[in-house]
């Protein structure tokens, strides 16, 4: 016989659910539902509930909120949610469906093994393939562990997939692709030198919400851009999720990562949802209230408006909306002890309920006002499907951005483009045409080559065009412009010289980006130069295409030492890492100048040189004791004979050249010899840097 469990009325506040001593309090948000029923499961695999409970709205509802709480109920218990209310899309734009189970919005932790999502876009009762919703104990012990605080202007992000760090069979772990075996790979994020990761989507996702074509291959949703739960860390990267372990999973990785000195920033995707456009499945927001949650059509409010490409776009400014993703950011930083959190088409965020670009998005600076984010990293993608491009201008001040100009340019001038030397010298020096004018910093640009979203650095050195034709879409998925160069032949080569120059090109972009004012974020795997077989879009490739592949730390050791020390340069330069924009005057105590540039000759700067492809420049030291730096940057073919500036009581030391062997183009301070003469021999195609002491 089935046990029922005594329930009372319940609170309204907090919502979702509170486990006490005497059972549980459960808490729903749904503005025009009529009749609301709270299921409960023995496991997240039990195909019938243990018990159906009611809920009478002269009891069980205040204001907006249904709740119940329900007696001696214990963690572990699995949990759906029934409404029936309005189905009158092209009106209301309500979508009720009283068979429909939904899951908690604010659940802390779900279950996604019954999971059927074509089952969850037809109508009728889906109760044997929903996802459910779990009753966590939220207890842990943090032994004192609190948000990493560390000053934005000496960060190195390092952006990576959780799966895909540690799913390849060479990875050495117990539980490949969990938070438990990230882990175990702290060691190594440690010796590469980085101060923060930067994970791809761990709140629940989506892993079935892909094109017909993608899923006919046996592919799935990978990279976790289509969150559904985002309270809730992602089943899939949980070893033990059946037993509802998701928050103590996660915090055991945040926690061991801090006692490493590193901090955790979440790629977080609040501009859309898994439940997509108009045929998406009903997961929660849409059986609760779509006219709240997502943007609709003014004159038939069956359609989506889809700024974001993937079906629905998030109505974040309604106050309803905007509290919900207020409340979550604050959650994971207050109880999960995040560091950041790097915004997904953050510019979909910006648009008001009628899709307007607004000036002063209510949801955008309530982030960047809350006490409890004071101290997070804000970092936006600023700009969305639908054109809304914001880069320099993305509201608000505290905000970094994802500096797309600054990725454009690099590749171009690193590819060998002309005429470039005036816009690489500001996007070097932390793009001050986009931000000082604003009154905000050099902290705000995020600089990067490479990203998930693209080529990796191999590929961008071997491949022209795209390659996609693995994940479904006839390679129209992706993008085109990829600004990239394969050095002579596309793909794979045994053509020694080729070889030998795309791995240079690869140094060359890892140097270029440590040496440039703003934060620096790298691209996991590109240390020991990962390849995708010029695939750029891997969102789908939940396979050993993406995975990082360990082997390649001992195959390109020289690259992977390489990175390790261009990272320890920068971070022995405080000149490089300045929070404040270089002003070109003379630094305090010195008779140079912060910064001077240079072209071929020194102190004339090719500015307005069509043909230009060479940039130099002098650095003076910012602190005691720290070197001047003098910098050399030959994308042309041509070996050039650059002289060295003077200067006073300093004699220049070769710290990195990008042409030699990693033996020798790799010289630690300690191993420096002074450089012989005025000038210096600077191979085509390369990067020099020395080190003034």
């Amino acid at each position: 016989m089935k046990k029922t469990f005594k329930t009372s009325p319940g609170s309204p506040y907090p919502l979702g659910t509170r486990l006490k001593s005497d059972g549980v309090n459960f808490s729903i948000f749904t503005r025009h539902a009529i009749a609301v029923e709270l299921l409960l499961y023995d496991s997240s695999t039990s195909l019938e509930p243990i018990q159906v409970i009611p809920l009478a709205s002269e009891i069980h509802k205040t204001f907006y909120s249904w709740h119940v709480r329900v007696h001696d109920l214990p963690a572990g218990t699995s949990y759906t949610w029934r409404m029936d209310g309005p189905n009158d899309t092209s009106q209301s734009g309500l979508r009720f469906d009283k068979e429909k189970h939904i899951l908690d919005p604010v659940a802390r932790a779900v279950s996604d093994k019954l999971w059927h999502r074509e089952k969850a876009c037809l109508p009728g009762d889906n109760g044997h393939t929903a996802m459910r919703s779990l009753v966590v104990d939220d207890s842990y012990d943090w032994e004192g562990d609190t948000p990493y605080s560390f000053k934005s202007e000496n960060a190195i992000i390092y952006e990576m997939h959780v799966g895909g760090f540690t799913r390849h069979p060479n990875s050495g772990v117990k539980n490949p692709g969990t938070f438990s075996a990230l882990i175990e790979k702290i060691p190594y994020l440690k010796s590469l030198g980085i101060t923060h990761v930067e994970l791809m989507p761990v709140m629940a996702f989506d892993e079935q919400d892909i094109p017909r074509g993608t899923a006919a291959l046996g592919l799935k949703n990978y990279w976790g851009y289509s969150t559904h739960s985002f309270f809730s860390p992602h089943p899939g990267y949980c070893v033990t999720p059946e037993l509802g372990t998701h928050l103590e999973e996660f915090r055991d990785l945040v926690k061991a990562l801090h006692k490493a000195k590193i901090g955790v920033v979440l790629d977080v995707v609040f501009n859309h949802t898994s439940e997509a456009g108009v045929d998406g499945p009903v997961i929660n927001f849409r059986g609760i209230g779509s006219n709240i949650f997502y943007h609709l059509d003014a004159t038939d409010k069956s359609i989506y408006r889809d700024y974001t490409g993937c079906g629905n776009t998030v109505n974040a400014n309604h106050p309803v909306v905007a509290n919900f993703i207020i409340s979550c950011l604050e959650y994971w930083v207050r109880e999960m002890h995040v560091d950041g959190f790097r915004f997904d088409l953050a510019s979909a965020l910006a648009r008001g309920q009628n899709g307007e670009a607004l000036q002063d998005p209510p949801v955008l600076w309530g982030i960047e006002l809350s006490e409890r984010l004071a101290k997070t990293k804000l970092i936006a993608e600023a700009w969305d499907a639908a054109g809304l491009y914001q880069v320099g201008s993305f509201p608000g001040y505290r905000w970094g951005e994802w500096n797309g100009k600054y990725r454009d340019s690099m590749r171009r001038f690193i590819r060998g483009d002309h005429g470039l030397t005036a816009e690489v010298a500001t996007r070097l020096c932390a793009s001050s045409d986009l931000y000082k004018h604003q009154g905000r910093l050099p902290i705000n640009s995020i600089n990067f080559i490479t990203c998930h979203d693209g080529f990796t650095l191999n590929d961008l050195v071997s491949y022209h065009h795209k390659h996609n034709l693995a994940n479904g879409e006839d390679n129209r998925d992706g993008g085109d412009h990829n600004m990239s160069y394969n050095c002579g032949v596309e793909g794979d080569t045994d053509d020694v010289n080729i070889l030998e120059l795309r791995r240079k090109q690869a140094k060359n972009s890892i140097a270029i980006l440590l040496l440039s004012q703003g934060v620096p974020m790298l691209l996991a795997g590109d240390e020991v130069l990962n390849t995708q077989d010029g695939n750029n879009n891997g969102y789908c490739q939940d396979n050993a295409l993406t995975w990082f592949d360990w082997n390649l730390t001992r195959k390109n050791a020289d690259m992977l030492l390489f990175v390790q020390q261009m990272i320890a340069l920068r971070k022995r330069h405080p000149s490089l890492m300045r929070r404040r924009f270089l002003t070109g005057e003379c630094a305090p105590g010195r008779h140079i100048p912060d910064i001077q540039w240079h072209g071929v000759q020194l102190g004339e700067p090719q500015w307005l040189d069509p043909n230009s492809q060479v940039l130099a420049f002098t650095l003076a030291a910012f602190k005691d004791k720290e070197a001047d730096l003098h910098i050399i940057l030959n994308m042309s073919g041509n070996q050039l004979n650059m002289q060295m500036p003077a200067v006073e009581e300093r004699r220049w030391h070769l710290a990195i050249d990008t042409a030699l062997n990693s033996d020798k183009g790799l010289v630690a301070p300690k191993k420096q010899n002074p450089v012989g003469e005025n000038n210096y021999l600077v191979q085509a195609r390369s990067v020099v840097v020395f080190e003034g002491w």
